[in-house]
C-alpha cells in the first residue's frame, strides 16, 4: 500500500514503517488491490469481523513491520486498523515527500513518533512540507531528523509552535541554527531528550548566539552534543537544565574546563557523564566531582585527565556503577586512580579500561574492594597478564562477563578462570598472543555453561626473499608510477597497524614480470590482493605468466577465475 519493503526485527509492542517517497503516490487514493469486508463475507467466513477494532490493533502491535504492511492488505477494514494503531513513522525524507504528505497522514493519523531521515546526496524536504506535517501531526512526542539539509530557523520554529508535546528531539546533518533551536526549547516545555550532532547552521566564534534553555529548563533530564565545532554556545542550555540527569559530549571543539565548573556550581543532579575527545583537564573533572549523585562516568581519549582528576572523582562520588576510561596509552591513569576508585567506590558493577596500564596492585585492590564487579573489559594493556587474570578469577566473585583484548596473558590465565568467578557467564579473548585455541578450548570444557569467544591473532609474517634463478631467469621489477608503501585496505576493521606495516615493508607494492632479455612487460597491470597471509599480484593481460608471492606456504590460495590455464610461478 505505497510502503517500501524493509527488513526490521520483531517488536513486542512497537513498530516502525519505513516509507520512501517515489512509492507513496498511491497512499491517498483508494487501494484497489484490497479485499473489501464484503468480498471476504462472500469468500467465507471472517471470523476477525468479530473483534473490535481494539483487539485486532493489539495483534497489529504483536507483529513485525513487514507482517504488519502485509496484513493491511487483507481488506479495507484492517487497512484502516492498522493505519490508526500505529504510532511509529520513518520516512526518507526526498523533497517529493510533500507531495504525499497529506493522504500518508490521514491514514497513518495517530503517530507519536517519527522519524525523516535523507541520504546525503539527495535533496531533502524543506519548510513547507515540515510544517505540512506539524499540522497533521500534532500529537508528536518524538521527532528525529537525519540530513535534512534545507530546513531552516523559520521551518523549525513553525513546527514547534504546531508541536508543543515533543518529549524527544534528535537532529544530525541539518543545517538550522541556533534561532531554531532556541524557538524548539522556548516551544516545547515538556522536552525531555535533546540530542545534536554537526549542525551546521549554528554561526563559529564570537557572534554565536547563546542557545538557552527556555521553557523547557525544568523538563530536560538528557543532553547529547556530538561532532559539534561551536558546541559551547549551548553552554547557557546545559547549565539552565537545573533536572539533567545525563550529559553526553563527543568530539566538541573548544575548552570545556570553565564551562564544567559553570555547569556542575548549577546542575546537581548529574547521573551519567560521558565526555570522549572532549579538551578537558583535571579542572574540569575536579568540577564534575561536585555531582555526588554521579553514577556513570565515560573518559574516552582525554590526553590531559590525570589521576589527579580520577582521585577526586572517586573521593567524592561514592555511588559510582559504571567506569569507562580509554587512556589511549598515555599513561596518565594508572594504579593510583584505579586504587582510589577501589577504595571509594565499593558499588562498581562495570569496568572498562581500555590503553590504560593497571599492574597486580591496582587490580587486586579492585578485585578485593568492589564485590558487586559484574562486567570487566581490559583492552590494550601491556601490564596485564596471567598473574592479574588469576587475581581476578580468585577474587571477582560476582563477576559474570569478562573481555580481554590484546593483553599478555596466555593459556594458564584460561586456566586460572576455569576455577575462579563462579558466576562467570560470558569470556571473550581477542588478540591475545600466548592465547591458543587448545586454551580455550580447554576452559570451554572444564566449564560447560560458560561461553567463550576467541579471536585468534594472524601469525607472523616473515621475510620474503626473491631469487631470479627460482623463476628461469626472470626480471622481477615495481611497476613504474605505483605507490611503494603499499596502503592495504584489510577486511577486517580490528586490523593492527603493526600487521599492516608487515605487508607494508615487504620491497615494492606491485610487481611485473619481465624476460632476461628484457622487452615489454608481460603483466601490463597488477593488482595487489591481502586475505588473511597471502599477498597476490595477477594480471588480466595476454601474459604467459603470472606470478603469486606468497607469504607462507600454508596460506596459498589462488583462485583461477580469470585465466584457468594461466602458469603460476611460485616465489
Amino acid at each position: 500500500m505505497g510502503q517500501s519493503a524493509s527488513v526490521s526485527r520483531p517488536r513486542s509492542s512497537k513498530s516502525a514503517a519505513v516509507i520512501s517517497p517515489p512509492a507513496m503516490d498511491t497512499v491517498s487514493a483508494s487501494p484497489g488491490g484490497v479485499t473489501s469486508d464484503l468480498d471476504d463475507a462472500v469468500a467465507g467466513d471472517d471470523y476477525t469481523l468479530n473483534l473490535p477494532d481494539e483487539c485486532l490493533a493489539c495483534i497489529f502491535q504483536s507483529l513485525s513491520a513487514g507482517d504488519r504492511k502485509r496484513s493491511s492488505l487483507v481488506c479495507r477494514r484492517w487497512l484502516r486498523v492498522e493505519g490508526q494503531s500505529r504510532h511509529r513513522l520513518s520516512l526518507n525524507a526526498q523533497s517529493q515527500l510533500v507531495n504525499v504528505v497529506p493522504g500518508l497522514f490521514s491514514r497513518f493519523d495517530a503517530v507519536t513518533k517519527l522519524a525523516l531521515k535523507c541520504d546525503r546526496r539527495s535533496v531533502s524536504i524543506g519548510d513547507d512540507a515540515l510544517i505540512l506535517i506539524s499540522l497533521k501531526c500534532r500529537n508528536l512526542t518524538r521527532l528525529k531528523l537525519r540530513a535534512c539539509r534545507e530546513l531552516t530557523d523559520e521551518g523549525v520554529a513553525v513546527f514547534t509552535e504546531n508541536c508543543k508535546n515533543l518529549q524527544k528531539f534528535s537532529c544530525g546533518s541539518c543545517t538550522f541554527g541556533a534561532k531554531g533551536m532556541n524557538a524548539l526549547l522556548q516551544n516545547c516545555a515538556f522536552l525531555e531528550e535533546l540530542s545534536v550532532k554537526r549542525l551546521r547552521g549554528i554561526t563559529d566564534g564570537a557572534a554565536a548566539e547563546p542557545i538557552g534553555p527556555g521553557k523547557a529548563a525544568g523538563a530536560l533530564k538528557m543532553i547529547c552534543l556530538k561532532d559539534l565545532y561551536n558546541g559551547q554556545c549551548f553552554g547557557p542550555l546545559i547549565a539552565g537544565a537545573t533536572n539533567l540527569r545525563s550529559l553526553k559530549l563527543f568530539r566538541c571543539s573548544g575548552d570545556w574546563d570553565k564551562l564544567l565548573q559553570v555547569i556542575a556550581d548549577r546542575v546537581n543532579g548529574l547521573v551519567e557523564v560521558h565526555l570522549e575527545r572532549l579538551q578537558v583537564s583535571d579542572l574540569g573533572l575536579s568540577a564534575l566531582s561536585h555531582c555526588a549523585s554521579l553514577e556513570i562516568l565515560h573518559l574516552v581519549k582525554t590526553p590531559e585527565c590525570t589521576n589527579i582528576g580520577l582521585m577526586m572523582i572517586a573521593e567524592k562520588c561514592k555511588w559510582l556503577r559504571k567506569l569507562r576510561i580509554d587512556g589511549w596509552k598515555t599513561n596518565r591513569i594508572s594504579d593510583d586512580g584505579l586504587i582510589a576508585v577501589a577504595t571509594h567506590c565499593p558499588n562498581l558493577q562495570e569496568l572498562v579500561l581500555i590503553g590504560v596500564n593497571p599492574t597486580h596492585l591496582s587490580v587486586e585492590k579492585l578485585a578485593t574492594n568492589c564485590q558487586n564487579l559484574e562486567r570487566l573489559a581490559l583492552c590494550g594493556s601491556e601490564t596485564v597478564g596471567d598473574a592479574e587474570i588469576s587475581c581476578i578469577a580468585a577474587k571477582c566473585i560476582a563477576l559474570k562477563k569478562l573481555c580481554i583484548k590484546n593483553c599478555p596473558i596466555s593459556d594458564h590465565g584460561m586456566e586460572a578462570l576455569a576455577g575462579g568467578c563462579p558466576n562467570l557467564v560470558k569470556v571473550k579473548v581477542k588478540k591475545c598472543r600466548g592465547v591458543t585455541s587448545e586454551g580455550t578450548d580447554w576452559l570451554r570444557s572444564s566449564r560447560g555453561s560458560l561461553a567463550v569467544n576467541l579471536d585468534a591473532v594472524e601469525p607472523d609474517l616473515p621475510d620474503v626473499g626473491i631469487n631470479e634463478q627460482e623463476i628461469g631467469g626472470a626480471d622481477i621489477r615495481p611497476i613504474d608510477g605505483l605507490n611503494r608503501d603499499v596502503n592495504v585496505a584489510s577486511n577486517s576493521t580490528g586490523r593492527s597497524t603493526s600487521f599492516k606495516m608487515r605487508l607494508g615493508s615487504f620491497s615494492g607494492g606491485a610487481w611485473w614480470l619481465a624476460p632476461s632479455g628484457g622487452g615489454q612487460a608481460l603483466v601490463a597491470g597488477s593488482v595487489i590482493i591481502w586475505e588473511e597471509a597471502t599477498l597476490i599480484s595477477s594480471g588480466e593481460s595476454g601474459s604467459p605468466y603470472l606470478m603469486c608471492m606468497v607469504l607462507m606456504p600454508s596460506y596459498i590460495h589462488f583462485h583461477r577465475k580469470f585465466r584457468p590455464t594461466l602458469p603460476l610461478l611460485v616465489c
